[in-house]
């Protein structure tokens, strides 16, 4: 069997899990299906081990599918003197970019503008600036080159003001002296992480998701298990909630892991950490609103800033701010809105306004507490702790370091379980990157092979590497399917037909906000593409015209509590506004029901 067949997340694949999950006793079970969870259960079944995820709604439905789409080694973090966590990111980036992931992860040019200020006065000023700008970027390029294992990105050059304008024109020149160019990394996050899961699925990995944790099992003062609840199980269903018996457990649940610290309060113990909740927002607009063939980073009172360009769009972002309102949606503000277009419009010739907007997006990033008051500063590093014997909370780190995390709390499950076995992900290409660079080399010709337009065929390699040629099949197998999906002309018919039938999507909004990014990237936010993709999706998943009906009715209603929440002038309002929607896997009509059993909610 290939590897892309045995990792198939398909509906039978999920039945065939949920009975294993009854039936059969784990070495490890993941508890989160972000990409540190995913990452784990993939580190986990690489060694041989045997292992199962679990996912309260979706892969990558919490932070990892919220992120400013960079993989990098952190810029500002040579600043602060953090030498060690760039070493480590540009290290995880020049593996995906070149050896894990080429598919998924590939360079974007990013400009540093150097501000001018005070005319010709300043020119002591501008020089120290260029200076030092460009020691901090040079420094970059050197630990990617020296420690990067494997670059995967050009080197950085440094630019006039003519220079600087000509590849991006929108830059203001009344503030700008000048720039310097260098690379990172950009990348699809949920796609990475349903990318990982698969993989997983491929080695072995039982991986389930609509399976919320709601309790830990014990024996004595050692974890034996989980309690998890089918989401999909028919109401009332005697199914529905199951034990799952594993050696060790790992949590890696983002910011939900101080929902830990509950599920441990009647033994008297706490994880040892604590996890704070920072809200991140960015804004997606057209890649017509602004001229310029780079990304751009500013830096503002607070933080940093990202203008990154992502396909026919642009990103902006992110705000940096304390959220202790419902982690599993968190929503951006009209405050946030303001003063992402306020930052940008400083630099731009153009000004932004609220009508330039397509998507708005807000996530919650997991940054381990204590060390300071400002979210900003609050650490990005890591931590694995075993708060109980048998049980493994990981938390804190960044998206572009989740193999050292997942590495690092695999190490302490195999030496708990006497395993020998090393990591192996560092050498372990993920499905769609065996044969990348061959097949996009000969993209021409595997497009005349099947009829469709070279640039079809580019848009696929750059989201599905070689399993591409999965949905090449589907498209010579029903011809229909190489038509554009309704509202979306990005996107094919055949992307929500794959969806559905190997990458695990059980709902409409599982699709048009993180197997496509459809959600965001158009100004209906998905409405219009919302009844064709039902169409499809039913006719793999065997919906009848009800419930079909009804992932459409669920699905506007998310995009309108979005709409309304972003109108509002503080968390609080906008929180309440977004939780006017209800989530299509019951979240709400279902909690509580537990007696004194504790729910974690979801994953990073």
């Amino acid at each position: 069997m290939s590897r892309s067949v045995a990792g198939q997340l398909s509906v039978e694949r999920r039945a065939d899990d949920l009975r294993r999950l009854r039936a059969e006793r784990f070495d490890v079970l993941v508890i989160g299906g972000g990409v540190t969870g995913a990452g784990a259960a993939l580190d986990a079944a690489s060694r041989g081990l045997k292992v199962a995820l679990v996912e309260a709604r979706d892969y990558a439905a919490g932070t990892s599918s919220r992120s400013s789409k960079l993989i990098h080694g952190g810029l500002r973090y040579l600043e602060q003197l953090e030498f060690h966590l760039v070493h480590e990111a540009l290290t995880e980036r020049g593996l995906l970019a070149t050896r894990l992931a080429p598919h998924l992860v590939r360079p974007v040019p990013i400009l540093v503008p150097l501000p001018a200020e005070g005319g010709v006065r300043d020119l002591p000023g501008r020089f120290f600036r260029r200076s030092y700008y460009g020691a901090g970027v040079a420094a970059y390029d050197v630990f990617a080159g020296v420690f990067g294992g494997g670059r995967g990105m050009p080197l950085h050059r440094h630019l006039s003001r003519e220079g600087a304008r000509r590849i991006f024109p929108s830059l203001r020149p009344d503030k700008l002296a000048g720039a310097i160019r260098y690379y990172d990394g950009q990348v699809d996050d949920a796609r990475l992480v349903v990318t990982l899961a698969r993989t997983a699925a491929s080695l072995g990995a039982t991986v389930v998701t609509s399976a919320r944790a709601v309790g830990l099992t014990r024996q004595a003062r050692e974890v034996t298990g989980v309690r998890v609840r089918d989401l999909e199980a028919p109401a009332g269903s005697p199914d529905a909630e199951f034990e799952v018996r594993a050696r060790t457990v790992i949590a890696a649940t983002g910011v939900w892991s101080d929902d830990m610290s509950r599920m441990l309060n009647d033994v008297g113990l706490r994880p040892g950490f604590r996890v704070r909740a920072s809200k991140g927002v960015h804004l997606v607009v057209p890649r017509s609103a602004i001229t310029g063939e780079t990304g751009l980073i500013l830096r503002t009172a607070s933080s940093v800033l990202f203008v990154i360009p992502w396909g026919g769009h642009w990103i902006i972002g992110t705000t940096d701010t304390d959220w202790r309102l419902d982690r599993s949606h968190p929503a951006a503000t009209a405050k946030d809105i303001d003063y992402l277009l306020e930052q940008v419009n400083t630099v731009l010739d153009r000004p932004l306004t609220t009508g330039d907007i397509e998507g708005v997006y807000a996530g919650l990033r997991p940054l381990l507490a204590g060390e300071a008051d400002s979210t900003s500063k609050l650490s990005r590093e890591h931590a694995v702790i075993e708060p109980m014997l048998g049980l493994l909370l990981v938390a804190g780190g960044k998206y572009t370091t989740y193999r050292v995390m997942a590495s690092d709390v695999v190490d302490r499950a195999v030496h708990r379980l006497g395993w020998a076995r090393p990591s192996r992900t560092a050498d372990l290409p993920l499905l769609g990157a065996d044969g990348y660079a061959a097949m996009w080399r000969d993209r021409a010709d595997l497009a005349r092979r099947h009829g469709v337009p070279v640039g079809v065929v580019e848009h696929l390699l750059e989201r599905y590497g070689t399993l591409t040629l999965d949905l090449l099949a589907l498209v010579d197998a029903d011809p229909l399917l190489g038509s554009p999906l309704a509202g979306a002309p990005e996107y094919l018919a055949a992307e929500v037909t794959h969806a559905a039938r190997a990458e695990g999507a059980l709902h409409l909004e599982d699709v048009l906000t993180r197997r496509t990014r459809i959600s965001i990237e158009t100004s209906h936010r998905g409405l219009e593409s919302a009844e064709h993709a039902a169409e499809l999706m039913g006719a793999v998943l065997g919906w009848d015209e009800a419930t079909r009906a009804r992932e459409v009715a669920h699905y506007r209603a998310r995009v309108e509590a979005e709409r309304q929440s972003q109108l509002m002038a503080d968390d609080v309002a906008a929180d309440a506004a977004r939780l006017g929607a209800p989530d299509v896997r019951g979240f709400a009509a279902d909690r509580g029901t537990d007696g004194d059993s504790v729910e974690l909610p979801s994953s990073r």
